[in-house]
This record gives structure tokens, sequence and C-alpha cells, in this order.
């Protein structure tokens, strides 16, 4: 103990230390928000398990121009009002002031969302809606101020859009089991989740938590929004908005009884938002776990896909399992079909032999995809049925097919002239990011 703690009673240096360790563990959350106080209350719990008056942190100054910078930092397109970032930032306080005296006097209303849709594997499409980027920022203060309550409940299992958590720890957990023995795995899929969660069971679910009915009407008047589609309009009876800053917390809510449910049976489940695999050491208890989740899904107004459902014992070729674009199967982890596919298309869509732009421009667009596909493939087993080498060759070769068009040359960067006069040294010297080589570096340093 130093000179300066001798000097403190020995109550208050406990009181301290258990402060420092409270703010790490919630060490994400906006301090301004959540002060000690609330910090303790959450953990020790509130009286009724719920939380009343909070519209008040929501409209507080400090919130919400924290809430437009996270968005700002988000940056994203204009809703329907077609207010930009850019724009909205010219008149940031402005606007911020008027959102505020909108929230303190009740009487801020959400605008319509603008739905876009983005393409999806198989070539279909995912609807997105985009709110405006005031609606954004008071989703965002909303968010900041609850998510911490929520937070509290949710299961340790659950790993996606959550603080703290991402893929990678829920491919762990999934590998660690696997190595356990529980190689029988339910494989479930939830149709169109984002788009048919109950709105009435929903509020239901943040009720428990939350009863300030305030907080509780922005949130249903999120759900009701109006959603815009070229000359169309509705409003959705069903379902949360994919795009929506509140979303995912909500879809996680949504799903935290059947996390629940599962796991308070010493069941050993991993989910990342609507995406989850149950694991289990027998057919037989896979096969009880899927009736007890069709149970639960039906009773909650969710469907789980037929054709996107099995089970099977990953342990013995043909029975492994897809999640979140690995392939797990006889022991090994690779990168799945579709996976590899979409790789493919990202690269086509950044190398068109029309796009116009310089080739260091191009490589410049192309690292940033290959960067980020590599470093989070690079602990598989294998490469599917590919190496390294036949991904770095597949974008020279499209970057050979670029060079051509700008030479007036047609063709597709096939040919051996186009090798010998544009080589893979000609692509490094540019800062090509190589796959093979990035890995051979990392195999490298740990033989060191």
């Amino acid at each position: 103990m130093s000179k300066q703690e001798n000097e403190i009673p020995p109550g208050c240096i406990e009181v301290k230390r258990q402060t420092k360790h409270l703010r790490h563990r919630w060490k994400w959350v906006e301090t301004s928000i959540w002060t000690d106080n609330m910090l303790t209350a959450l953990e020790n719990g509130v009286k009724g398990g719920k939380w009343f008056s909070l519209i008040d942190k929501v409209y507080s100054k400090s919130t919400l121009w924290k809430a437009w910078i996270k968005v700002a930092e988000n940056k994203g397109a204009a809703g329907i009002d077609r207010v930009s970032i850019e724009r909205f930032s010219e008149n940031a306080e402005k606007y911020l002031n008027e959102l505020r005296n909108d929230l303190i006097k009740d009487e801020y209303k959400p605008e319509a969302v603008r739905r876009v849709y983005i393409p999806k594997d198989g070539g279909k499409k995912r609807p997105l809606g985009i709110p405006t980027v005031k609606d954004r920022i008071v989703q965002t203060a909303v968010k900041m101020v609850i998510e911490p309550i929520l937070e509290n409940e949710f299961c340790s299992m659950s790993y996606g859009f959550r603080p703290g958590k991402g893929c990678k720890d829920a491919l762990r957990e999934v590998q660690h089991w696997i190595n356990e023995g529980y190689t029988w795995v339910l494989d479930a899929d939830l149709q169109s989740y984002f788009d048919t969660i109950p709105h009435e069971n929903l509020m239901k679910k943040l009720g428990q938590y939350i009863s300030d009915g305030r907080i509780l009407n922005l949130v249903k008047g999120w759900l009701k929004q109006e959603i815009m589609e070229e000359s169309k309009s509705w409003i959705p009876g069903e379902g949360s908005p994919q795009g929506a800053v509140i979303s995912p917390l909500l879809a996680n809510l949504y799903l935290h009884d059947l996390d629940t449910l599962i796991t308070k049976q010493g069941i050993k489940m991993v989910r990342y938002a609507d995406d989850f695999v149950i694991l289990t050491k027998s057919e037989r208890t896979a096969k009880i776990i899927k009736d007890v989740v069709e149970i639960w899904t039906e009773k909650n107004g969710l469907i789980i896909h037929p054709g996107k459902t099995h089970i099977g014992d990953c342990s013995v070729e043909g029975q492994g399992f897809d999640f979140l674009g690995y392939r797990f199967e006889v022991g090994t982890r690779w990168i799945r079909k579709k996976s590899i596919q979409k790789f493919r298309d990202t690269i086509r869509k950044k190398t068109k032999r029309t796009c116009g732009k310089s080739i260091e421009y191009a490589i410049k667009s192309v690292n940033r995809s290959l960067k980020g596909w590599y470093n989070y493939f690079k602990h598989v087993n294998k490469w599917g049925d590919k190496s390294l080498d036949t991904f770095d060759s597949f974008v020279r070769r499209r970057l050979r097919a670029v060079l051509r068009v700008q030479n007036k040359r047609p063709g597709f960067g096939r040919c051996i002239k186009d090798h010998i006069r544009w080589p893979n040294k000609y692509f490094a010297n540019l800062g090509l990011f190589t796959m093979s080589k990035a890995r051979a570096l990392e195999i490298a340093c740990q033989s060191r």
C-alpha cells in the first residue's frame, strides 16, 4: 500500500477499488450518462427490476452531441429528407438544439424510412432501411441510455452486435465445444428474422426492463415508421428495419428468452444475431432441442427455415455446417464456398475493365478487401479447395485485364505476354497486398 493510501481510511480505499473495477467492466458505456451510482444500481438490481425516468438522459445536450458524433463517424447515406451527414454538420448545433427541444416537449416524430436493397448470396437482395440523420441521432441516444440495462441481462453466448464481442469470439467458442466432443450440431436459420419480429411481443419484452413511457413510445414509433420505396409507401405491421441504429439491440432482446431457455438446460449454444448453432454430444439430444426451438419460435411469431436448418455430426464427412462464413467438418475449419464466391464477386466489382480509374486507385481499393478478408479467414485449417496462390493469381489477372483496356488492348489478362509485360513484381512494387506472402511471413514469425 502506498503512503498516500495509508492516509486514506480503509473503507474509502475499498470503495475506490470497487469503483475502478466497476468502471473497467463497463468501460464502453458513456460516463456522462452512466454514473458510478447508476452502474452500482445496475449490478445490484433496481426496485421491481425496471428502470424509470430515463428520457432526460436521452435529450441532454451531451448525450445528443455524442450521439451525433457516433452517427457522423459511421457515415451512411441520407434519409428520405436527403439531408446528408455533410449537410447536417454545417448546422449541427442548430439541428441538435431543435431536436432537443422537440424531445423535451414530447413533439419529436420520426420521419419515413427510405427503403433500398443490397445484394445477398445467390443473387437475392436484402431490404435495408435508411432513417434520416436526425432519427439516427435520437436512436443512438436512446441506445446509449438503454443498452447497458439490456446488456446486463444478455447471455454470454450471444455475440452479434454487442460491445467487446464479435464474429471471431463466436467462432472460437464453437471450435472449443467441438473440440470438447459436442459434434452433433443443430444448425438453425430464422426465416426473414428482422422483418418478422412481432411488435407487440417485442414491446412487452422491452417493458420488462424499461418503464419510462416516453422511451417506450420512441421505440414503438420507430417500429411503426412509414417505409418509402420509390413511389410506394406503407406502415409495417411487424419487423425492425435493418439499417436502423436500434434494430440490432432490439433483435438481441427478442431472442434473449430463447438463449436463456436453451442455456439454462446446460445445452451449448452460440448465437450471432439471428444465426445460431446448438452443439450436443448425441443425435437424440439435438433432435429434442430442435423440437424445443421450433415450439419457442412458433409461440413467439418466428419461423425456422426448413431448408436451411439441419442436424448432423460434424465429425463425419458431409455432415458439417456453415457458420459466419466458415465450414466446420471432420475436425477442420475452412472457408465455405459462398464466402469464396462473395470474395470473387467483390474483386470483380472493384476491377471492372471499364471503370476508368488508374491502376493505383484499383490496387488501393482492392487492398482494403484483401486485407480484411485475409485477416478474417487466416486461421482456417485449409482454404477450401483453393490455395492462397490461387486467390492472389485471380486478383492479378483481374488487374492485368484492367491494364489491357487502359492500353486499348481487348482481352482478359490471361495470356503469357501479359504476364511478361506486367509480372507479379510489377504489382508488388505498386503495393498490391499478397495473401500468400502475408501468410508466409506469419508462419516465419511463429517459428522463431
